[in-house]
């Protein structure tokens, strides 16, 4: 099932975008405190916004946003490592 919001995805650079916004809504994060994000910046155990719970939000907005599916062995302790870790994941997901 696909949602409503569902954008278009412009490869690379939009999915980085796309993440920055997903991530200031799901985890109510400044524009500004997400604009910083580089690749490098870590997130799961570095946000305290980003718990268990909130990546399981961010899984099931990420699947509406980018109109994929995402299985739970699709998911390891990398993909939410980094920003870039996190946006490489989205990119492999789309890209399939």
């Amino acid at each position: 099932m696909r949602a409503d919001n569902v954008q278009p995805v412009d490869r690379a650079m939009n999915i980085e975008t796309m993440m920055r916004a997903l991530l200031r809504d799901v985890l109510a994060l400044s524009q500004d405190r997400v604009d910083a994000f580089d690749s490098d910046t870590p997130l799961f155990g570095a946000l305290p916004e980003l718990d268990s719970m909130a990546v399981a939000g961010l899984l099931t907005e990420m699947e509406d946003r980018f109109g994929i599916l995402i299985e739970d062995d699709d998911i390891d302790g990398d993909t939410f490592e980094t920003f870039g870790s996190l946006v490489a994941f989205a990119q492999a997901k789309v890209g399939n």
